[in-house]
């Protein structure tokens, strides 16, 4: 293939640009653009500066068409899941997007229970209850009287903003509008009943497509601006887990694959929703695949610990790299403290090491004055955790999981997938590094007819990138007696 496929990851912190290529049947990448993705704190809202990104999108795509001319055969986009724009009716951006860890939805939730009791919220979603998904944003909108939301006629998605605003099309793809725990799996579609119960205006939800689609060449002023005569506009996995998946080079059915990044995402694909007393209990979610099977997963924080501590440090003058973290953690005692990495107290909190420090503190352990115990502290508080989420995919599913794939930039801490593997007690291989954009890429190329389903563009990964594999140490009995710890502080 003479052109290139892009793929316009969002995340957290940074966003990116990565151009691929199939070349004798490998995929080839090559990083294009990257840019901060910083939110605005502003009159006590947290904001995503959405105008800015955008523009940093036509920076991206200004410097792939400096390099490589018109050889773009495409461009997809995805993002972070649950948060949204609002359009008016001239389809005009009102405001910026808020962040989902903004303080609107604190306490939401159960004023959405005296609406709808939490049971039959799950059993009609069978999406995991966190306070930022949309169907509590929008809720604190309507409870406040948003006038944002009375002037607003559509409502879409992050990836589809973007996408929006390069082709003009209000459209939500499927697998970013099941993170909203406003879709209804039964009928294919928004769930009405619930959109109706909580009085959100239904006129602001946009048809939903499905994960390959073809929205079609980019807006006239567009192609006039950056110089672009080729490729059109194709909708991936628009939630970024969902083309992490996508890009697991896993083979057979029992495994399971972890997302890790910011958030660390522990789950199994299959083929119809499980809304149960079980998922329901576990708080599992069901979101939406590429090619519409279902992602059976759990939300952990993730990451986000470790971004938090490195923040932290720099403020108290310890400037510290990732890696230099890592290594005083490696240091470390083992087990010196135990946390639940998913207590709020870590949700967003002014100072990350000192919400450790109070956590152990609650919790009656003993707490450290090193930033080296704090961090493997966290890195342990993770592994246990997926071990916990990992027994409970096979209660649920009903199998025994032989193999666990860690995909995602969260790779880069090998310590951390070394406790991972000593904590399950099961191999963990880990790769590719790049899974999301990857995963974005196949379906892409599975749309233009350039490879025949997702199991051959898995075998393209397998063969293309680097995999590396953890095996449990000999430390079995100490991770056994931390799990049985962590478990007594999990709620």
């Amino acid at each position: 293939m003479d052109k290139y496929i892009l793929a316009f990851d969002f995340g957290a912190e940074s966003g990116r640009l990565v151009a691929g290529k199939l070349k004798e049947n490998r995929l080839i990448i090559e990083e294009i653009h990257r840019f901060p993705n910083i939110p605005v704190y502003v009159n006590g809202h947290l904001f995503w500066d959405v105008l800015r990104l955008f523009q940093s999108m036509k920076e991206g795509l200004l410097k792939f068409k400096l390099t490589y001319g018109d050889k773009m055969a495409s461009l997809g986009i995805d993002t972070w899941g649950v948060d949204f724009g609002l359009l008016d009716r001239q389809g005009n951006i009102i405001g910026n997007p808020y962040h989902y860890r903004d303080s609107r939805t604190n306490n939401i939730m159960d004023k959405v229970f005296e609406i709808i009791p939490r049971k039959e919220v799950f059993f009609k979603t069978g999406i995991q209850f966190m306070q930022l998904n949309t169907i509590f944003q929008l809720f604190s909108m309507v409870t406040n009287k948003d006038p944002g939301l009375e002037i607003a006629d559509k409502l879409i998605l992050m990836p589809n903003l973007f996408s929006y605003f390069l082709t003009g099309k209000k459209e939500v793809e499927f697998t970013i509008a099941s993170t909203t725990q406003l879709y209804d799996y039964t009928h294919n579609d928004w769930h009405w009943e619930l959109i109706d119960a909580l009085e959100i205006p239904k006129h602001l939800f946009p048809p939903i497509k499905a994960a390959g689609e073809k929205q079609g060449e980019p807006l006239p002023y567009i192609k006039k601006e950056l110089g672009i005569n080729s490729g059109i506009v194709i909708l991936p996995g628009g939630h970024d887990t969902a083309s992490a998946v996508a890009s697991v080079p896993a083979e057979g059915e029992n495994w399971a694959y972890l997302s890790s990044g910011t958030w660390s995402l522990m789950g199994v694909e299959i083929d119809k929703p499980i809304i149960n007393n079980k998922t329901y209990k576990y708080n599992f979610t069901n979101e939406g695949g590429v090619l519409g099977n279902i992602r059976l997963l759990k939300n952990i924080m993730g990451l986000w610990l470790m971004q938090g501590i490195k923040r932290s440090a720099g403020k108290r003058g310890d400037e510290k790299s990732y890696d230099e973290l890592v290594k005083l953690a490696k240091k470390a005692e083992p087990f010196i403290g135990i946390i639940d990495p998913d207590n709020p107290i870590f949700f967003n909190p002014p100072d990350m090491i000192d919400a450790v420090k109070e956590y152990l503190k609650k919790t009656g352990q003993k707490v450290p004055s090193d930033l080296g115990s704090i961090v493997r502290i966290v890195l342990e508080g993770l592994a246990l955790k997926y071990r916990y989420i990992f027994e409970l995919l096979e209660e649920i599913t009903e199998r025994e999981i032989e193999v666990l794939h860690i995909v995602g930039g969260g790779i880069k801490n090998r310590l951390l997938s070394q406790f991972t593997a000593d904590a399950i007690g099961k191999r963990v291989i880990t790769g590719p590094q790049e899974a999301t954009t990857i995963g974005n890429i196949l379906v892409q190329a599975i749309s233009l007819g350039l490879i025949k389903d997702l199991k051959e563009g898995r075998a393209i990964v397998s063969t293309s990138f680097p995999m590396e594999e953890f095996t449990p140490s000999q430390h079995k009995v100490s991770w056994d007696k931390a799990f049985e710890v962590a478990k007594g502080l999990y709620v």
